[in-house]
């Protein structure tokens, strides 16, 4: 009997192991998508001196170009997030990642700004349940205790798409041009969407018949906004992420080339090593969370003023070495990031993760347009100020870094005594 038992045992175990296999690999083909997003959305860092050549185009322009992408993917994302309740990640990627292979085509052969806007709406469509769709994935397929990890992991592999944007494309671009830039990235595209149909597979973790239809998922957000929690997770989530962004997606190559005269493919190289500690920081910061929601909202509060102060610093023109190893240190301080899909997973119940980090992602590439479109705004005030532009652009971003540390800071928690994920949750300190 005791045999017996073991082998039962032994089985179960192959199983289960057999099991995480296979959602790593599914993962591993979903997170090709959101690479190819993270490239889209970062694209305009390499792109912004040629684009502004070619189109003659202002700062704020350029601020416009790469946060149109963000409105569109930032816009869609409660509608992606009841699409992949109600139809799963893969059928909700499968039927919109198409988007992002027309929008690079569109951009490609744009011949007016308004063109490359539109080429780039069309694209942020596209990429839109990208991101999403991993993070659900994670947490229906991955133990609960895993899941800041596994996320963290994630978007540290992630990242890889934005290393396509740093050296490797300013070499694309230096040879063939900019158009040649977005049609790469469009084939790229076009094969991860290839890879997600053919292996990965829905495995709901309801019965279908237990699946939310739209109306209720729709009614479900209702809930969601009900919920004191929300508004002070919207508050900050709309500067975090989208400060890394406004850097290493629209200024960090214009500030390399315009104060410290770089050329296209050494501000690449900066952006590729930028990029290289964006994959790494997330995993790390993944690794040392502290599990604990009250000293986790401390360490996140504590890291976003860090990273406000990084920014006030870089608006001084402290030389090219200095400013280079405060870009860096963004790209290794920004993985602390990782914490808030924690913090949002751990303040809402389970039945509410799909549609809680809808919000959560809404709200985070809103705040990453909305962050370009102002800095872009900013960067055109300086020029009628007679204020050295960068030094605009990386202040405000250190304002709105601390503005959205006060919304975390002092607006109101989850209510004593409600649950998250089935267990007890802890007020903010």
């Amino acid at each position: 009997m005791p045999r017996a038992s073991e082998s039962v045992t032994v089985a179960r175990l192959a199983v289960s192991a057999g099991s995480l296999r296979s959602a790593w690999i599914m993962l591993l083909v979903l997170i090709s998508g959101f690479a190819l997003s993270q490239a889209f959305r970062t694209a305009a860092g390499i792109m912004a001196p040629p684009l502004a050549q070619a189109f003659a185009l202002t700062p704020q322009q350029l601020g416009l170009f790469a946060g149109s992408f963000h409105f569109a993917f930032g816009a869609l994302q409660l509608f992606m997030g009841m699409g992949i309740d109600v139809y799963g990640p893969r059928r909700t990627v499968l039927a919109v990642f198409p988007l992002t292979v027309v929008g690079g085509l569109v951009t490609a052969s744009a011949d007016s700004y308004a063109g490359l806007l539109a080429g780039q709406v069309i694209t942020g469509i596209g990429c839109a349940p990208a991101f999403l769709a991993c993070t659900v994935f994670i947490a229906r397929r991955f133990p609960s205790g895993q899941y800041a990890s596994v996320n963290g992991a994630a978007l540290g592999i992630g990242s890889v798409g934005l290393l396509l944007t740093g050296t490797p494309l300013a070499w694309v671009i230096s040879a063939w041009g900019w158009r040649a830039g977005f049609i790469a990235l469009a084939a790229c595209a076009a094969l991860a969407w290839l890879a997600i149909l053919l292996l990965v597979r829905e495995e709901p973790a309801t019965a279908p018949a237990q699946r939310p239809n739209v109306l209720a998922a729709l009614r479900g957000y209702g809930e969601l906004f009900r919920l004191p929690q929300t508004f002070r997770i919207i508050g900050l989530s709309l500067f975090t992420y989208a400060s890394f962004l406004a850097l290493r997606g629209l200024w960090l190559g214009p500030l390399l080339i315009d104060r410290y005269g770089f050329s296209l493919v050494q501000s690449g190289h900066v952006a590729f090593a930028l990029s290289v500690l964006g994959m790494i920081a997330p995993p790390l910061f993944g690794r040392l969370d502290p599990g604990d929601a009250r000293r986790r909202r401390r360490w996140i509060t504590g890291y976003t003023l860090g990273c406000a102060a990084i920014f006030g610093t870089m608006a001084l023109p402290l030389g090219a070495v200095p400013e280079v190893a405060l870009s860096l240190s963004i790209g290794l301080v920004s993985g602390y990031m990782v914490m808030q899909y924690a913090d949002v997973r751990a303040s809402y119940p389970a039945l509410m993760t799909g549609r809680a980090m809808a919000v959560f992602t809404m709200a985070m590439f809103l705040g990453v347009a909305l962050m370009q479109w102002l800095t872009g705004l900013a960067a055109s005030a300086a020029a009628v100020l007679g204020v050295e532009t960068y030094t605009a652009v990386f202040a405000a971003i250190a304002f709105f870094l601390v503005l959205g540390t006060c919304f975390y800071r002092f607006l109101p928690g989850p209510a004593p005594g409600s649950t998250a994920a089935g267990e007890p949750s802890q007020s903010a300190s």
